[in-house]
């Protein structure tokens, strides 16, 4: 929303929203006012790991190949999302306490094997791999995703737009690897977006859907193959 709104408009939304709360002003406050790019950057990280649950999606390069990625993070820390590597395949990916399971099409598995390994593939057709979560370093983490100590000497550049909501948009540049961290300016400031630019590993990132129900179910054992067992074939 534009920070010069009518005083019509202003006031509509004021009465609606802060009488008895912060008062009423013909100009919309910032949230973020006298505070620091690091501070705002900390205050995201807090609000968005406390939010619980969230959604991540987007795309960027991985070893010179786009991936597409759409997870689900629950509160519990499970999770489950999906992979898009184009001619690298397609892969499921469902995290539930101490396993992590994945399931991919054989373009993802042959790419994953480098080429090798027909048996194998054939024996993860409609299976679901089974492997111990690395709990600190995965996509369920919201520790690992949300770590402020990480959000250092960040520039607040002019304010935008993701999706319609007003946002704080902060910078880091380091070595030539450019990141742009979109904070929610409206409500409670949640990250929405983030952008990394640069030679190595660009991408782009969107966070949605903080707090609702994530559901993760394991899937049946018959529909398991074990990592260990495969390797022994």
């Amino acid at each position: 929303m534009a920070a010069n709104r009518k005083l019509l408009t202003a006031a509509v939304a004021c009465a609606a929203v802060f009488v008895g709360v912060t008062g009423c002003s013909s100009e919309e406050k910032d949230p973020f006012d006298g505070m620091s790019a690091d501070k705002i950057a900390k205050k995201a990280a807090d609000a968005s790991k406390g939010a619980g649950s969230f959604r991540v999606s987007g795309e960027g390069k991985q070893d010179a190949k786009t991936v597409k990625v759409d997870f689900s993070v629950a509160k519990s820390g499970d999770c489950k999302g999906k992979m898009d590597g184009g001619k690298g395949g397609v892969a499921e990916l469902l995290v539930s306490g101490d396993n992590q399971y994945m399931k991919g099409d054989e373009a993802f598995w042959k790419d994953a094997m480098g080429g090798s390994g027909q048996a194998a593939t054939l024996k993860l057709e409609d299976k679901w791999v089974k492997t111990p979560n690395a709990k600190g370093e995965g996509v369920c983490d919201a520790d690992a995703m949300f770590r402020s100590k990480e959000l250092k000497k960040l520039k607040r550049e002019k304010d935008s737009e993701v999706d319609g909501k007003k946002a704080a948009v902060l910078t880091k540049d380091d070595a030539g690897k450019k990141t742009t961290f979109y904070v929610a300016a409206e409500g409670k400031p949640y990250f929405l977006k983030v952008v990394t630019s640069g030679k190595e590993d660009p991408g782009t990132m969107h966070f949605s859907d903080y707090g609702k129900t994530v559901t993760v179910k394991a899937p049946a054992s018959s529909e398991i193959m074990d990592m260990e067992e495969l390797m022994k074939s």
